[in-house]
């Protein structure tokens, strides 16, 4: 058996047209899509599901799909979103309006049966999925800008696979980062890293009574049962008598350190608890509500950006800037959440929430350039989900699992093309890889394509 050249013996797998690391929201979508065009696809996935934020992560809403007037996520995400209903699988209250036209209105939803979906897709599309999965180490040539083989940490020990493309879907930018990509890291290259949250279920809801819990806070910080200088919870509705929580805030955490995502974890579990508490201490509804489970994977608002060939920036952003080579279509506020939990930190972060200077009105949109996936001079790799190639400040649109799924399931067709085509992902006819996202259902209302991609 071949070994890998730099290691002590590692099995070289081969004979894969597509390799995707990270099997959330992007990497579903890029390996699926990648399959169904005909290509051999590998999906190496860290947890035992796919899914990523939406299932192991328990972020239990898709952010806004439409624009007030009309749908603007279509392709695999919507797929997504529409088996889920026509299955009966999403909440009772969620109405098929929510993803085809309201403004910035969410799409609740049970992660269980998304889990099970997914695995469907992929098996369907003849994905080959291995879980407990990581990258560990890649080759790759920098000056080149390729990458020659990516060694996979399995439980059954290390694995060297090659493969003709590859696809970061990690979040974190892993396999481009050990392939040598520049990368903008938050806590290096910026002072701060956003703000994470540690998601988690509650059971034992009373919808029927449930009130506003903020207007039960100031008793509750008067008798001393809530410590936290804000108030973050986001509430989804995903059952008769359970909801989903993206509740609290865990600041000063660096997410690429494993000592300080470790202690994040561990506190992210007392913050759960302590919102539990003081729900079902002072808010109607909520007297028998008990956590049920908390996530398994941290929810990471930001670490690691790549410097692709596009740059989404922020002017970008207010323009409403349309491109030929745009993969989809987006148009999620700018959700910057505070870098720490000093009065004038919150402050700074709740003034601008409500100047509205990052939300877009009705009917609007901006456009997802194709060189946002594509790291800066490579040949051979792409990457989907937020660690594309973005200013902070767009980050804080285009990180959520819309944008990633869209983003995503651009990267496995583009990859696909350029195995077929012989050309490289920065080189490729973006005319050809529009025309094909089109046919797949993607909702491309650019008036003119071009064969070259934008850059900047």
């Amino acid at each position: 058996m071949e070994t890998c050249r730099y290691d002590r013996g590692i099995p070289v797998e081969t004979g894969y047209d597509v390799l995707v690391a990270g099997g959330g929201p992007a990497g579903s979508a890029a390996a699926v899509c990648a399959a169904r065009l005909g290509a051999k696809v590998l999906l190496a996935e860290a947890t035992g599901c796919l899914g990523g934020m939406a299932t192991s992560g328990l972020v239990t809403a898709f952010d806004g799909m439409a624009d007030g007037r009309k749908p603007l996520v279509g392709g695999f995400m919507r797929e997504v979103v529409e088996t889920l209903y026509e299955r009966g699988e999403l909440p009772s209250h969620v109405r098929p309006e929510n993803w085809r036209r309201r403004l910035l209105t969410p799409t609740r939803f049970h992660p269980e049966p998304l889990k099970r979906l997914l695995d469907e897709l992929a098996e369907g599309a003849g994905v080959e999925v291995r879980f407990f999965t990581r990258v560990v180490d890649a080759e790759a040539d920098r000056e080149a800008g390729s990458v020659s083989g990516v060694v996979l940490s399995q439980v059954d020990g290390l694995r060297c696979v090659r493969a003709k493309a590859y696809i970061d879907a990690t979040g974190d930018a892993v396999l481009a980062d050990l392939c040598g990509v520049r990368c903008r890291q938050a806590g290096r290259d910026t002072e701060k890293a956003m703000a994470a949250s540690l998601c988690w279920i509650g059971t034992g809801i009373d919808w029927s009574e449930a009130k506003r819990p903020q207007d039960y806070l100031a008793e509750a910080r008067a008798n001393g049962d809530f410590p936290y200088p804000e108030f973050h919870s986001v509430l989804s509705n995903i059952g008769p008598c359970s909801g989903g929580f993206n509740a609290g805030h865990l600041y000063g955490l660096n997410p690429l350190d494993g000592a300080d995502l470790s202690a994040g974890m561990r506190e992210g579990r007392r913050v759960a608890a302590r919102y539990n508490a003081f729900y079902r201490k002072y808010v109607p509804g909520f007297a028998e509500m008990e956590v049920a489970c908390t996530a398994p994977l941290m929810g990471v608002r930001e670490s690691r950006r790549i410097v692709g060939e596009y740059e989404l920036t922020f002017d970008d952003f207010k323009a409403r800037r349309q491109f030929p080579d745009q993969i989809g279509v987006f148009n999620k506020e700018v959700d910057i959440h505070a870098y720490g939990d000093s009065p004038e930190e919150l402050a700074a972060a709740r003034e601008f929430r409500d100047s509205r200077a990052g939300w877009l009105g009705e009917g609007e949109c901006y456009g997802i350039p194709y060189g946002v996936t594509v790291p800066k001079g490579w040949r051979d790799l792409w990457v989907a989900g937020r660690c594309a190639s973005c200013d902070v400040m767009v980050h804080g649109s285009l990180r959520v699992m819309p944008a990633a799924a869209m983003m995503g399931q651009a990267a496995g067709t583009a990859a696909v093309q350029a195995v077929r085509s012989g050309r490289a992902a920065n080189d490729l006819d973006t005319a050809q890889l529009v025309g094909t996202l089109r046919a797949a259902g993607a909702y491309l209302p650019q008036e003119t394509s071009s064969p070259t991609m934008t850059r900047g």
